[in-house]
């Protein structure tokens, strides 16, 4: 589905990701655990094309896509919902949610309607004449999958999708992350809170100060959390 090989990026003359190189397969959830400024946030700018790298690869489905710009990746079949969320504060629910549609690539893998997002976020139904500037964190958020999910996409690419997010809300999430790689789609996590990555993710890649420092394998979780020496070295206390 997704292959990075030997990828340096970073803003001017700071380079902040050195020789990064991970895999994500068909149909499983793999997440990116680190500390803050451990570099996940300009990874995930590389993979959508909001920065430029200056060595490696990027190739989704064997096609090299380093070069392309964002807005023809995403039509390779890749979505993305930022820590920020990018949704328009000012337009409705309803509104923002149109914008994805009339920009969607067809012929993805899983074909999302709007009654498929507001069967999985039933609160989009309820305020979806509102603007999106009035709804909660956590509506918010909801809203911003089920805009990545009306692109079409095979790959989601989520990152920090519970910072500042209530307890239950994050639960609900989650089911939605499960049953997203039940129908098939590829999930990128990128998560500050190892816990929840643990939770949820079939394996995963530790970063730490840009580069990736630690693969963990399927069933490797607990092992992981286990090792106190390592999980203070790299996530902090």
């Amino acid at each position: 589905m997704l292959e990075i090989g030997g990828l340096d990026a970073g803003y001017g003359r700071l380079t902040v990701l050195h020789d990064v190189a991970f895999r994500i397969g068909d149909g499983e959830i793999v997440a990116l655990v680190g500390a803050n400024g451990a570099g996940k946030t300009t990874l995930v700018r590389a993979l959508c094309g909001l920065i430029a790298p200056t060595a490696g690869r990027i190739i989704k489905d064997a096609f090299d896509v380093t070069r392309v710009p964002t807005h023809e990746r995403m039509r390779t079949g890749i979505a993305v919902v930022l820590e920020n969320r990018r949704l328009w504060g000012e337009l409705t629910v309803r509104e923002n949610l149109r914008l994805a549609e009339v920009n969607a690539r067809q012929g993805g893998k899983v074909n999302f309607t709007l009654a498929d997002v507001t069967r999985l976020f039933p609160i989009i139904a309820e305020r979806q004449s509102s603007a999106v500037e009035l709804l909660s964190g956590g509506e918010q958020q909801m809203v911003a999958i089920a805009r990545a999910l009306l692109m079409q996409p095979d790959l989601l690419i989520m990152d920090e999708p519970s910072t500042g997010l209530a307890p239950k809300i994050v639960k609900e999430i989650l089911g939605v992350i499960r049953g997203l790689r039940d129908r098939g789609i590829s999930l990128l996590l990128v998560e500050q809170n190892v816990g929840i990555a643990s939770e949820i993710a079939d394996r995963g890649y530790v970063m730490a100060l840009g580069r990736i420092v630690h693969e963990i394998v399927p069933g490797g979780w607990q092992s992981f959390l286990s090792d106190e020496r390592m999980v203070k070295a790299y996530l902090g206390d």
